[in-house]
């Protein structure tokens, strides 16, 4: 009966810091969704405003520097 108790403590022990790991990563993935929700904002700001991105378009009728 003993070892038996053991051994559950022991599997608890593994399994709270495995929990532990993924909380870990789970804290790390928010980290980075937040960072690139922020950088997605930005970028859908300098579009709206017209000062990050140049028209496609404009992009496309220009000539290469070599002509």
């Amino acid at each position: 009966m003993q070892d038996r108790i053991i051994n559950l403590e022991i599997k608890f022990s593994h399994q709270e810091d495995f929990i532990q790991q993924l909380n870990d990563v789970v804290v790390a993935q928010q980290l980075t969704i937040g960072r690139m929700e922020k950088e997605i904002l930005d970028l859908q700001r300098a579009i709206h405003s017209g000062n990050g991105v140049q028209n496609s378009k404009n992009q496309q009728d220009e000539k290469p520097p070599h002509y």
